[in-house]
């Protein structure tokens, strides 16, 4: 679909979606889901977060008329806060500035992933995804959007100053703008690519609420969980706007040359709740990181 255009009809895609969808690995994955929320939040970088397999899910094609999904569906509408996002169960310790309980309640950093995956699952139109996707947006500001939780979580904010943008923050709401054309060409989605642009060209100085774009961003890693440079430049390819602007060609330039000379790559880190895929390794090329960086590419007619 992505690098040959093939029609969704043909025999051939028709034959590889159902070669995905009853995958082992992947009916682990929806047959896991169907526990949402899983595990009380603690770390969003967690790659074994539910939000997180809910995404990679939606992004592999997966629709709520598959096998599994409608329960996981069903599950996640039945906790949506009064402003609109989804929750999830969390707990803020006092210290930093939370209740100490577990709690239903959503922040910046899971309720655009959950509203994304939601859209892509089928739900784009639905009342309720719509509402809580207007609401996130209106967050934004001229430099992105902030660190914001919902009032379960008291006075809870990451380590950064209050009027920095948080840089996942923002590249998971453009992920979100990306589903809607009106939404791609908005003032939130201007404002949140010149964003992330920005921090890639200020990478040495800037680091606002300690997400940094050195050594350990620039490593190639699968599959889109936290702030690193795939994830970023993957989300600002589909943008036109973007792929024009030198800061973003100097991202993929570099991308591009990590390449082996058959095309290939090699994941550079892993998440370890990822291991028994073919990008939870760091020794042998990656047929998914591979397509990731190809599909990258070719947006951008490279």
């Amino acid at each position: 679909l992505d690098l040959l255009n093939e029609s969704p009809d043909s025999p051939q895609v028709r034959s590889a979606r159902q070669q995905m969808v009853t995958h082992p690995l992947v009916t682990s994955i929806v047959e896991e889901l169907a526990l949402w929320p899983g595990t009380v939040i603690s770390s969003h970088k967690s790659a074994g977060q539910f939000f997180h397999k809910l995404s990679f899910l939606a992004d592999l094609g997966f629709k709520q008329q598959d096998s599994g999904i409608s329960i996981i569906i069903e599950k996640i509408l039945a906790h949506i806060s009064a402003e609109g996002p989804f929750q999830l169960q969390a707990n803020i310790p006092v210290h930093f500035g939370g209740t100490g309980q577990d709690q239903y309640a959503w922040a910046l950093c899971d309720a655009p992933i959950i509203v994304y995956s939601l859209a892509k699952l089928g739900l784009l139109n639905d009342e309720r995804v719509v509402k809580a996707k207007d609401y996130l947006m209106s967050l934004g500001r001229l430099n992105g959007y902030p660190c914001v939780v919902s009032k379960e979580l008291g006075k809870f904010r990451g380590p950064g100053k209050k009027d920095d943008p948080c840089p996942y923050a923002t590249l998971i709401m453009l992920k979100l703008m990306n589903l809607s054309e009106a939404d791609k060409t908005s003032d939130f989605a201007n404002q949140s690519i010149e964003s992330l642009l920005n921090l890639w060209k200020e990478s040495k100085v800037k680091h606002p609420y300690m997400f940094f774009m050195g050594t350990d961003f620039r490593k190639l890693k699968a599959p889109f969980i936290w702030y690193d440079i795939l994830h970023v430049a993957d989300t600002l390819s589909n943008f036109p706007q973007a792929i024009k602007k030198h800061d973003f060609i100097s991202m993929t330039d570099l991308i591009q040359h990590k390449a082996d000379l058959h095309g290939r790559y090699t994941p550079e880190s892993e998440w370890k709740a990822w291991k028994d895929w073919d990008f939870g390794q760091k020794k042998t090329p990656s047929p998914w990181l591979t397509f990731l960086a190809s599909r990258l590419l070719s947006r951008c007619d490279r």
